[in-house]
């Protein structure tokens, strides 16, 4: 049997990862493939920000015989090396870009894991030539010189999804990128989110909002108490009775050109 040459994105089985004392992800177990669309959803305290600080390998799960983690196909990473293959779109990433940082600046931070550039940090043309191409390609060269402090919410979310795709990473993993945003801003991030995954670029958005899971996302994960609950094609995971009982409380749906919104 031929191997299969590409390794799944994300392989995480039977983990359990502790906050404190709590039990944040239990026997939790998720695969996805490496050119998936998935949006993974669930209320506040699901446990959805410990999943990603697993896969950005701030947190790590107890080891136990029958639990195994894998990103990429490796199941040790550098994360330096991580985090030029897995760009992160994050609200706290977005509360650390403040202050005097220009756009530029912020994009050429991804390539030091910082989220500006200091005196220490010497960015090479190649370098500046690849943050002005982010840019150019999210249609925000305007913003290059711009300090972030004086950008909306807007701007400096792009700013940070350009940041991410300056390593021409093979996924983006978008953590509740609408947060915070206002209507406008939420419409053109969404727009943004559609093109990347039209363009190839792999998308895992983790939300609680329906409305940001785009057209191009086929594939829904509902979470809830630290486990994946179900899993599956979109138009078969979202449904008023599920999502009810996922989310306490009753709700109404509507779907529209592949966008659903709940209310």
């Amino acid at each position: 049997m031929k191997p299969d040459a590409t390794p799944p994105l994300l392989d995480f089985r039977n983990l359990r990862v502790m906050r404190g004392q709590k039990v944040a992800l239990d026997d939790f177990t998720l695969r996805i493939g490496a050119n998936e669309h998935v949006a993974i959803l669930g209320p506040n305290g699901c446990g959805k920000s410990t999943l990603i600080k697993t896969i950005t390998r701030e947190c790590y799960p107890i080891a136990r015989p029958e639990s195994s983690l894998a990103i990429l196909g490796e199941e040790r990473w550098d994360v330096f090396d991580l985090r030029t293959r897995l760009g992160i779109v994050s609200n706290d990433l977005m509360l650390s870009c403040t202050g005097d940082a220009s756009g530029r600046d912020v994009v050429l931070s991804g390539f030091f894991s910082s989220t500006a550039i200091y005196p220490n940090h010497m960015v090479d043309p190649q370098q500046s030539e690849r943050a002005d191409a982010a840019l150019a390609e999210l249609k925000i060269s305007h913003l290059a010189d711009r300090a972030v402090c004086e950008m909306s919410s807007g701007e400096a979310r792009r700013v940070l999804i350009a940041r991410a795709l300056v390593h021409k990473p093979r996924a983006l993993l978008f953590d509740e990128p609408c947060n915070s945003l206002d209507l406008a801003a939420q419409q053109s991030l969404r727009q943004t989110m559609s093109a990347l995954a039209t363009s190839g670029t792999a998308i895992i958005l983790v939300t609680h909002e329906l409305a940001d899971i785009v057209p191009e996302i086929q594939r829904v994960v509902l979470m809830d108490r630290g486990r994946v609950v179900a899993d599956g094609p979109k138009e078969e995971i979202l449904e008023v009775e599920r999502l009810a009982s996922l989310f306490g409380v009753r709700v109404e749906m509507a779907r529209r050109d592949g966008h659903y919104h709940l209310w």
